[in-house]
């Protein structure tokens, strides 16, 4: 029998509401950053897995701009499977809404956050629980209910 080349994530329920901690490499310095440590920074983050490449993270960076003003939230990038200058390139044009931006270079820790695809984002407070994971871009009625969630 052919082993199943295909990758899931390690958690298979739903119902899992904990961000799995990891390291990535930062984009612009490649100093390695632990998720669990950024996250304990702020009350709120927003982890938003993006790439250069994708049409709908063009359309939902202002939106992730809008949400950068929160005080009581940090946004942080996951740029999933793209190169370096086009992901600089992306920032620089487009703008960059980011506290941190990291790197997944083959996907796989973006895989285990539960994302299948890009853009994909996750609200958590600084316990690591997820509170929210909105699948595609972000719009108006997603900001309505990360605000209604950051002000109690």
């Amino acid at each position: 029998m052919i082993k199943d080349k295909i990758y899931s994530p390690e958690f298979k329920n739903e119902k899992t509401t904990y961000l799995p901690d990891f390291s990535l490499p930062e984009l612009y310095s490649s100093d390695e950053i632990r998720l669990s440590e950024v996250i304990s920074n702020k009350e709120f983050s927003l982890v938003n897995i993006w790439a250069s490449w994708c049409v709908p993270c063009r359309e939902e960076n202002d939106v992730l701009k809008s949400l950068s003003s929160l005080s009581s939230l940090q946004i942080i990038g996951i740029n999933y499977k793209d190169r370096k200058t086009n992901s600089i390139k992306f920032l620089n044009d487009y703008g960059n809404p980011f506290n941190y931006n990291l790197v997944d270079n083959d996907g796989t820790e973006s895989i285990n956050l539960g994302a299948y695809g890009v853009p994909e984002t996750f609200l958590i407070n600084k316990n690591k629980k997820i509170l929210i994971k909105i699948i595609g871009p972000i719009n108006n009625d997603h900001v309505k209910n990360i605000r209604e969630i950051i002000n109690g």
